[in-house]
């Protein structure tokens, strides 16, 4: 029934479609969530050759159902945060080590090898949780480090700041990568020039602080720690891939990894910043630094989601660059209740 995905790794512009109308087909074959909710939609698989027809299933759905392709045990299950007035979503994980291959690999797409850097996470809400995949990450990130200072820190403000302060001092290459809340209130208590250390936030106010638009937020932190860019990762519970910013909130994915902007009022309408369907939607597009761009609500194609959905249809709303970069410019309204009411299973 299953067989080896390691080529999800080696995937590239030239083959990325016939590998994701692959996993499309055999995620229909063998997950009876997502094929219930791609035959009431009267989508034929067999008639589906593009990647922009496959349908997104509701990121909502990962709250209300087990997103499982195949029959198997989870070894490991994602739960996001949330209050007592909300839903969590869970994604249950056949194999964490195609996860760890994922975050790995695009880590050194990015960044280099862990092992060059010291890793600091400063994620006091998420060490709280034990199924927090962005601990999970972090943690692994911080063991192939293998630095003495790499570690977590809760809220050690002052010992956060003397290492910091040595590890500038030794000028050792540094990712400081936090929730933006705590990213604040340290740098609210200190103010520090870093040359040698990457910051980096993965968003999440939770309710702690205020909500900031990103430029206002990476404005701040840039002022208060004397660093030219701030940098950002995108991800959630529901993937096993992220993407990330090095400067100005605009993310790039690994080569398994697409995103697409749909139109809200019509989700089956996948909008783009390059290709024939941008003609009809020039009332949409916008130059931004001779970019040019258009706005919908953000769809995900994670090929490492192979054992859940690959195609998942966020609540996030955003804005898709032609060079294959997006920005997330906030939430759709409504968001708890869009989708789900479309299956009852």
């Amino acid at each position: 029934m299953d067989r080896d995905w390691n080529n999800i790794f080696n995937v590239n512009e030239g083959n990325f479609q016939d590998l994701a109308l692959e996993i499309f087909r055999f995620q229909h074959q063998h997950n009876s969530i997502y094929r219930t909710y791609v035959d009431m939609l009267r989508f034929n698989p067999q008639k589906i050759n593009e990647v922009r027809d496959i349908p997104f299933l509701p990121i909502q759905f990962f709250k209300t159902h087990r997103v499982l392709t195949t029959d198997f045990t989870p070894v490991h299950e994602f739960q996001s945060s949330g209050t007592t007035q909300t839903i969590n979503s869970h994604h249950f994980v056949k194999d964490t080590e195609l996860y760890r291959q994922s975050f790995t690999k695009t880590f050194e797409l990015f960044y280099g090898p862990a092992g060059e850097w010291c890793i600091i996470g400063l994620l006091p809400s998420y060490l709280e949780r034990r199924n927090s995949s962005l601990v999970f990450m972090v943690d692994d990130l911080i063991r192939q480090s293998g630095h003495e200072r790499s570690g977590f820190y809760l809220s050690e403000y002052g010992k956060l700041h003397d290492t910091l302060k040595d590890l500038e001092e030794k000028k050792q290459k540094t990712l400081l990568i936090g929730v933006t809340f705590a990213l604040l209130d340290f740098a609210q208590e200190y103010s520090l020039p870093l040359k040698y250390v990457t910051v980096m936030e993965t968003g999440g106010m939770k309710g702690r602080r205020e909500e900031m638009v990103r430029h206002e937020l990476h404005e701040l932190l840039r002022n208060k720690f004397h660093v030219d860019a701030i940098h950002s990762e995108y991800g959630m519970t529901e993937l096993l891939s992220q993407a990330y910013s090095t400067a100005d909130g605009i993310f790039y994915c690994p080569p398994w990894m697409k995103v697409f902007v749909r139109d809200e009022e019509d989700p089956l309408e996948i909008q783009s910043a390059e290709g024939s369907r941008q003609l009809k939607l020039e009332s949409t597009l916008t130059i931004d630094d001779s970019r040019r761009s258009t706005k919908g609500v953000i769809n995900v194609i994670d090929l490492a989601n192979v054992h859940s959905c690959s195609f998942i249809a966020t609540d996030d709303a955003g804005k898709l660059y032609n060079d294959g970069g997006f920005e997330v410019i906030g939430r759709i309204d409504s968001s708890d209740i869009r989708g789900c009411s479309l299956m009852m299973i």
